[in-house]
């Protein structure tokens, strides 16, 4: 197993400190019906936009919530085996990856694959018409959301440079989410006809969604939800976090769908303070800050909301649970330099170069015994094998429930990986031949050696992961994530 890396403990050094600091007490924080809820949105979560659901089109809605039960119709949505510090757990929120062809997203040190959405160019069988028709709404409404994005960031950099810091409080009694909303449209009205193309440029980066993670979950069969720690927010679908694996500075998306509305007269009794545990909530706080209140946000259904810029990094965001089931789609710029299918091929075919397969040979050679040689060629060895294989066959064939499309890139990348093994087994055999000098032969097996250890130490794990997801106890270990 490996050892945790610098990056989390010193997140659990973090999270220890900020525990220690509250002792018993819960920090503050502010919902809608609470004074000075607008105030705190506007200095310390203005990069927070939310887009109520009358302001989105009405096919927008149709299409995306009859994708989304169809989806789930055809059992297109699975928990994920994830590990947090050293532990599998699997995720109370079920989950499948649409996106670009090839795209990949990895979080929690599990790398989950693309079902392609409709992209010219590329030929993509869907298991049935149903999931396809799923699919093109999908896309639309990545479509959607991009300009709905690159409209946001114009309006932030427009208050910003307008000093809109300086403009009146929203009265708290006015519909909170719709008063930002009208703020936008004057935004929009105001906003220059004409953008430079640079700036035009760096707002296509930043929302030029690649992928979007769809999450389902029903309160009601999950009984292990987490609480929230620092707040006392009630009961969580997803722990603090920021999202893994972005561009950076890159804005996420989401568009969110509660299947019904909370009856009235539950909201009443169960919520005399704080925000009421019927309805679902996105919460938000200042990254490991205790000196200003947290804030959550109420989501009813088909409303969509935008994290923008930098606030991914800057500020932490959880799920709170509400009593109906619900469905949401989270549009990402994935950074994808290592995470796509193009790239794992190159990488194979560069390292594939190092093996000699003439036919005028009675079997395969290294053309190379060069130390740089041997790291490349054997660190790719891993990467196929740790990063990509055993990712997606230890899913399963979740992925064939809506497309064949990963079949044959799955096979391309399987037969890589046995040449590969061929290469290690030919490097074997040289070093055990008398004519290398015996330097040139200890520097050559310094860095090997290494990588075969990572090796055999990766493939014990997944072995354990293996026992872990298909043993009846871990359903019982379903918990929020850990932030």
């Amino acid at each position: 197993m490996k050892r945790k890396g610098a990056g989390e403990r010193e997140k659990d050094v973090k999270k220890r400190k900020l525990l220690d600091e509250l002792g018993e007490s819960w920090l503050p924080y502010l919902t809608p019906k609470d004074d000075g809820f607008h105030q705190l949105w506007k200095t310390k979560y203005s990069k927070l936009v939310l887009r109520t659901a009358e302001k989105i089109p009405k096919e927008v809605h149709e299409e995306v919530q009859e994708a989304f039960l169809t989806l789930q119709k055809h059992g297109c949505f699975f928990q994920d085996l994830v590990r947090i510090k050293g532990k599998d757990f699997v995720t109370p929120v079920s989950r499948i990856l649409v996106g670009n062809p090839g795209c990949t997203y990895k979080y929690l040190n599990t790398r989950l694959f693309t079902v392609p959405w409709p992209v010219e160019g590329y030929e993509i069988n869907y298991s049935h018409p149903e999931i396809s028709k799923a699919c093109k709404a999908l896309i639309k409404l990545n479509c959607y959301l991009h300009r709905e994005s690159v409209l946001a960031l114009q309006e932030q950099n427009l208050a910003e440079t307008k000093g809109m810091e300086d403009s009146p409080v929203i009265d708290r009694h006015q519909d909170y989410a719709t008063s930002i909303t009208e703020m936008g449209s004057i935004l929009q009205d105001q906003s220059p006809s004409h953008v430079p193309e640079n700036d035009h440029s760096h707002l296509k980066e930043r929302t030029s969604y690649n992928l979007s993670l769809l999450n389902y979950m029903d309160p009601q069969q999950m009984p292990f939800l987490k609480q929230e720690p620092y707040f006392g927010m009630g009961k969580m679908a997803v722990s603090w976090h920021h999202d893994e694996n972005l561009v950076e500075g890159s804005t996420v998306a989401v568009y969110s769908y509660s299947c019904e509305e909370p009856a009235a007269d539950i909201l009443e009794e169960k919520a005399p303070s704080g925000r009421d545990p019927a309805v679902w909530h996105v919460g938000l706080k200042v990254a490991w800050d205790i000196k200003n209140p947290g804030l959550a946000v109420p989501l009813y259904p088909g409303d969509c909301y935008f994290m923008l810029d930098d606030l991914n990094m800057t500020h932490q965001h959880c799920v709170l649970a509400g009593l109906p089931p619900r469905f949401s789609s989270t549009h990402r710029v994935a950074e994808c330099s290592q995470g796509t299918l193009p790239y794992i091929l190159d990488q194979c075919n560069a390292a594939l170069q190092n093996l000699c397969t003439d036919t005028h040979l009675s079997c395969p050679t290294l053309k190379s015994l060069d130390v740089d040689d041997i790291k490349r060629v054997e660190e790719t060895h891993n990467e196929v094998e740790f990063e990509w294989l055993r990712q997606f066959w230890f899913q399963g064939k979740r992925y064939r429930k809506c497309t064949d499309w990963w079949d044959k890139p799955m096979a391309a990348l399987d037969e890589f990986w046995r040449k590969l093994e061929l290469m290690t087994s030919l490097l074997l055999c040289e070093f055990r031949k008398e004519e290398q000098a015996e330097e040139q032969r200890k520097e050559r097996i310094s860095c090997l050696l290494p990588i075969l250890e990572e090796r055999q130490e990766l493939r014990q794990d997944w072995l354990a992961r293996v026992f872990t997801l298909y043993c009846p106890d871990t359903q019982v270990m379903a918990v929020a994530l850990s932030s």
